[in-house]
């Protein structure tokens, strides 16, 4: 049997991840505004800053441990956590309450997504802040803990916000093993350590079981997935229809869905940063030309085309950039995306950098006819666009300013 035309690896061998970004709202606002590190921050939904209206989206585990929880009235959470803004006393707890900001939030989740796709096939998102990836044909176990801290720590250099990270042969308990640690964690489950690692753990952490099942598990006397894997299936079944049977083969370890990617990735990019902070131009020509040789590799190996080409600036302090062109058509040409990388660089000669990054967006993963090289530069030279960076009725290239903003960078471990 396949998926998606790969062999189906049986399911003892399998490796799965699952990635979970920690209080992701929370930690974004922290990438954004780093002085909020390690201070409680609230992040609401129809919320409105200075307002008591709304509801807590995000809470962060700071926040938490003041019983301000996600769903709840930011009123009540006000009750337990006045603003910071308004408590005169250092000593008091105070919160940091901030609007969603799901434009910005999504940008940092297509950053994560980026590291995801180039390091495993196949990846699965399911939400804007986790997803699984299965690794089972780049890896044995052996070196699935090394794989995985090394994802994390790319997910944090890449992105700037925590993950946490369970290792599984299968999905649910993947799931599990992410939520085994938090925050910023990493379990790892063997095979042959499904059983003890799920055993003691209330049955309300298996995939399935919710309060309601649970309290009816309860009754029958079952309280841990170790009693629920000992009981007899038919009861369970009988009890809970096809359910009963499902959460019962998850509490012996056993789950045989796929991990199947759903959609395709919105863009592709490699970023890498200097040691130091440098503003040699031919030392950070050269890293851009070899970043942009990385994205062209993968994106040629994956036969997808794509439209928008940019590059990534952090400068000091933690000021990130970002440019891009648009292309009059969908391309697979990695010589133009290293001129344009180039030409888009300029901006930026004698100004000391952090780290670079090179993009590209708009993606196409079907066949299509692409642009040429001749058709953007004789649609760049068109005489009512001189510099190539102002919209083009016909479709020209177009230079983007599209998100110049403070960010924190965490250099990679």
């Amino acid at each position: 049997m396949s998926d998606g035309g790969r062999p189906r690896v049986p399911s003892e061998e399998r490796i799965v991840l699952h990635v979970d970004m920690d209080c992701f709202y929370a930690s974004c606002e922290r990438r954004r505004e780093p002085e909020l590190q390690n201070k409680p921050v609230v992040v609401g939904m129809g919320y409105e800053a200075g307002e008591s209206h709304g509801a807590v989206a995000t809470a962060s585990y700071e926040a938490r441990e003041h019983d301000v929880e996600s769903a709840q009235a930011i009123s009540q959470a006000l009750e337990r956590l006045p603003r910071a803004e308004n408590t005169d006393d250092s000593a008091e707890p105070a919160g940091h309450y901030r609007p969603v900001d799901l434009a910005y939030y999504e940008s940092v989740s297509e950053e994560v997504k980026d590291v995801l796709h180039e390091v495993a096939d196949t990846v699965r998102a399911v939400s804007i802040d986790e997803a699984y990836l299965d690794v089972s044909d780049r890896l044995g176990w052996e070196g699935a803990p090394v794989f995985a801290r090394n994802l994390k720590a790319r997910i944090h250099e890449a992105a700037g916000v925590p993950a946490s990270i369970g290792v599984a042969p299968n999905m649910s308990t993947a799931k599990i093993a992410s939520d085994y640690d938090k925050p910023d964690g990493l379990v790892v489950v063997a095979p042959d350590e499904v059983r003890s690692f799920l055993a003691p753990l209330a049955t309300e952490t298996l995939h399935g079981v919710g309060p309601v099942t649970a309290r009816e598990l309860r009754s029958m006397g079952i309280e841990t997935a170790g009693e629920l894997a000992e009981a007899d299936r038919h009861r369970l079944v009988e009890r809970f229809g096809s359910r009963g049977g499902t959460v019962h083969d998850h509490a012996r370890g056993h789950d045989d869905r796929v991990v199947e990617p759903v959609g395709n990735p919105k863009s592709l990019s490699n970023e890498s940063a200097f040691t130091e902070a440098t503003d040699s131009f031919d030392h950070i020509r050269d890293r851009l030309v070899a970043l942009a040789e990385e994205v062209t590799t993968r994106t040629s190996q994956r036969s997808v085309l794509y439209k928008t080409i940019g590059i990534k600036v952090v400068t000091p302090p933690f000021d990130v950039h970002t440019r891009s062109r648009s292309l009059s058509g969908p391309v697979d040409d990695p010589p133009l995306v290293e001129r344009i990388a180039l030409d888009l660089i300029e901006e930026f000669e004698g100004r000391p950098i952090r780290k670079l990054g090179v993009r590209v967006s708009n993606l196409s993963f079907v066949e299509a006819d692409q642009s040429s090289l001749e058709d953007w530069e004789r649609s760049a030279a068109e005489p009512n666009d001189p510099g190539g960076a102002s919209p083009q009725p016909d479709g020209g290239p177009t230079t983007e300013n599209e998100c110049d903003r403070q960010a924190s960078v965490f250099e990679f471990l």
